[in-house]
């Protein structure tokens, strides 16, 4: 606490929990910066994993993993038809042996799309996960 507030200053503050100070919309989050700085405030793991990501019509489409976090993951496609802001489906391949299991096990995720960027051909895109299930294959 700083020297310069007393204690009952401090408790009168009122504090915002954090799904809702989450949900509050800033002019950074409507460009896709206020999220993405959130998904990049857990420690990413660079892990090239197979992915399989459902668009809009419901097709999948192949893509691979660049880093996954607690909070989302970065992957890139061949061509993306997915803006900031869009919900996504997807499933990720964990092999067996990365997992310590008998058998791959499949993380079947729901997220936003918090990142959409173009480099070297490929377009990079970027998921808060909002939602998870492990399935065994």
């Amino acid at each position: 606490m700083p020297e310069n507030e007393s204690a009952d200053a401090v408790a009168g503050k009122e504090k915002v929990p954090e799904r809702e100070a989450a949900a509050a919309v800033t002019p950074e989050m409507k460009s896709g910066r206020g999220r993405f700085s959130e998904m990049q405030s857990a420690p990413r793991f660079p892990i090239k994993l197979p992915i399989s990501v459902k668009s809009k019509s419901g097709e999948a489409r192949q893509a691979e993993t660049q880093n996954i976090s607690a909070n989302g993951v970065l992957f890139q496609v061949v061509d993306s038809d997915m803006p900031v802001g869009s919900t996504v489906d997807f499933t990720i391949s964990l092999p067996a042996e990365i997992v310590g299991a008998e058998v791959d096990v499949r993380l079947d995720c729901k997220g936003r799309v918090v990142r959409n960027f173009e480099e070297s051909g490929r377009h990079g895109v970027g998921v808060v996960i909002d939602e998870y299930r492990f399935d065994r294959h």
